[in-house]
């Protein structure tokens, strides 16, 4: 019996189509078929979703280690509007660095095919054309490198492996000053500060918000202190001024706070560890000690920097008087769901701005403006949650947005959205209850800063400030609304069994030491969906129970799993988490499937 190549199940891998076409590709259009030979990851994005941008970093090592046999192709699958459009892929795939092929897929059509039912989800392809692994979430990437490992050796073997250049073509650089900004703040001087994010640099501009007076950071991605020559960024974004004279700013990529000294142009590190804060690190303490996730945004308020942690849809803040950090609110479950800040949901929150009674905040996945009260307690002004969005004005209650990366307070006490996915400047004014639009034809606004009578506002994906004068008159806009464009399953009603399927990587075994090593959380929107089943168990299999009452609704499922290398001899093995956040809309129908499956890693038998 031949022992050499490990037993998996094989299924013929579906053709690669999307309407967009190929990017990276220097023109090409590539099938299956060309690819054979090589080991392919498809990795399924959209270019919103902070998870999926940790798996683009994630991917970087394992591309350039075995680049002479493994092709990455990025299948880009939007969730929402704007992210179907084919010029929004383009830049999408610019702003955070993508070196390998993507097929843009603005209708889910390669998704389909692939049965995927979360953003990311890696698929790996053997030389043959056949799936032989899935993967949902993050921290898959070391597995994956275990299996391309297994694969090189079997297909060499065979002599099914081809090795040499892959499709990938490098982009012409564009010639801007700025490149996809993502914050900027107004200096005392007068001068601009700009996160120039793409060129992982942060920018001093005149006055004028165009003549460059320094560059602060080396250009090249990485995560070094010193002079502003030496010192090196991650994708930098926001930034904010201390009582000292100093910026804060939230190195996004290196999961780290800096500081920048504007007199000497000194960088120094303030929080993080460069690592990405995983389930089960600490949640506070020295701040060069524990593990942030995407910091995107800072602000300091009540005598602290507050920090929107993307990555883990958290709040938290770094207290400069005992250099510690600690979450302040968010459970690390991504929704919208108010209350005291220990059990706030918030999704990607993504812009702060304080104002004496209240720190603002853009929560991008849910299209929501929130604030968060003095004694702590988080409140929504607009959005409904992570699947309706729009542009509709009116009334707080029932006007939507696309996809805000940043806010301003404004004097009079209201607050100015930089609605990304709208490119638009809208308006909320709590006095009176409503939103409306101050201003239209932006490009990806991310941020916006108040210069005496005019807002100056960084329109990203145009790579500049914009200064406009902060508008009397509302703009008027037609009114948009938008689901999100995902099927709904159908489901039976009564029970429903929910199978997370987690197999763990080759030469790894699930970490016992502490106790069980899964976890699963399970509810619904809305909450009488589930009759029975909801909350949190260490099962990976779970009985629901679906009220024949309510037609449709959407699961959330969250999943961890721990797998630690298998090594006897080994006292302290590498352990690694995997974990995936689902929202499964579904549909109750008498011919309904009554199971539901999803890949955390593996094959559904």
């Amino acid at each position: 019996m031949d022992h050499s190549a490990p037993r998996r199940a094989r299924v013929r891998a579906p053709e690669l189509t999307g309407k967009g076409g190929w990017l990276n590709t220097g023109g090409q259009q590539y099938t299956l078929a060309d690819l054979r030979g090589r080991i392919v990851v498809l990795d399924f994005w959209t270019f919103c979703c902070v998870n999926c941008l940790h798996v683009l970093d994630e991917l970087r090592e394992l591309e350039e280690k075995h680049r002479d046999t493994v092709v990455v192709i990025g299948v880009h699958s939007p969730k929402f509007v704007h992210e179907a459009d084919h010029r929004a892929v383009v830049d999408a795939v610019e702003r955070y660095g993508v070196e390998h092929p993507v097929l843009d897929d603005p209708e889910l059509a390669t998704w389909k095919q692939y049965a995927v039912r979360a953003w990311p989800t890696l698929v790996v392809i053997d030389p043959e054309g056949y799936v032989v692994a899935q993967h949902a979430g993050e921290g898959h990437v070391h597995a994956i490198e275990r299996l391309v490992e297994e694969l090189e050796a079997e297909h060499t073997a065979k002599g099914t492996l081809r090795r040499g250049d892959g499709p990938y073509v490098a982009p012409e650089p564009e010639p801007t000053v700025l490149r996809f900004p993502g914050k900027a703040l107004l200096l005392p001087s007068g001068n601009f500060l700009v996160s120039d994010t793409t060129r992982h640099q942060l920018v001093e501009l005149a006055g004028d918000g165009e003549s460059v007076v320094r560059r602060i950071g080396s250009g090249a991605r990485g995560f070094a202190d010193g002079s502003a020559d030496e010192a090196a960024f991650n994708e930098p974004q926001g930034l904010t001024l201390l009582d000292d004279g100093s910026v804060v700013v939230a190195d996004t990529v290196n999961h780290a706070l800096r500081r920048l000294d504007l007199a000497t142009g000194e960088v120094t590190t303030l929080a993080g560890t460069g690592r990405q804060w995983w389930q089960g690190s600490p949640t506070s303490g020295p701040a060069r000690e524990v593990d942030l996730s995407s910091p995107w945004d800072v602000a300091w308020w009540q005598d602290k920097v507050w920090i929107a942690m993307a990555g883990v849809h958290q709040l938290w803040a770094y207290d400069p008087a005992d250099g510690t950090v600690a979450v302040t609110a968010g459970t690390t479950n991504e929704g919208l769901v108010d209350g005291p800040g220990g059990e706030a949901w918030f999704a990607q929150p993504s812009g702060l701005a304080a104002a004496p009674d209240r720190l603002w905040l853009a929560d991008s996945e849910t299209s929501a403006l929130r604030w968060v009260e003095p004694d702590g307690s988080v409140h929504t002004a607009v959005g409904t949650g992570l699947f309706d969005f729009g542009h509709r004005d009116g009334a707080a209650g029932q006007a939507l947005l696309q996809h805000p990366l940043g806010v301003t307070a404004l004097p009079d006490g209201s607050v100015a959205v930089s609605d990304t996915y709208n490119h638009a400047l809208r308006r909320y004014d709590p006095a009176t209850g409503e939103v409306t639009t101050l201003a239209t034809d932006l490009r990806e606004p991310s941020d916006a800063v108040l210069v005496g009578e005019d807002i100056v506002v960084v329109e990203s994906a145009r790579h500049r400030l914009t200064r406009l004068r902060l508008p009397e008159e509302a703009v008027k806009v037609p009114e948009v609304a938008h689901r999100t464009q995902r099927e709904a399953t159908e489901v039976a009603p009564g029970r429903l069994r929910l199978d997370v399927i987690f197999q763990a990587p080759a030469g790894q075994k699930l970490d016992e030491r502490y106790g069980p090593s899964t976890r699963l959380l399970v509810s619904s929107t809305p909450p009488e969906l589930l009759r029975g089943g909801e909350g949190a168990g260490t099962d990976l299999s779970r009985a629901l129970e679906l009220d024949p009452a309510v037609p449709e609704g959407v699961l959330h499922v969250s999943a961890m799993a721990a797998s630690c290398d298998d090594d006897p001899d080994n006292e302290y093995p590498a352990c690694h988490v995997h974990q995936q956040d689902w929202g499964v809309p579904v549909r109750l129908t008498e011919t309904g499937t009554d199971r539901l499956p999803l890949v955390l890693a593996g094959m559904d038998a």
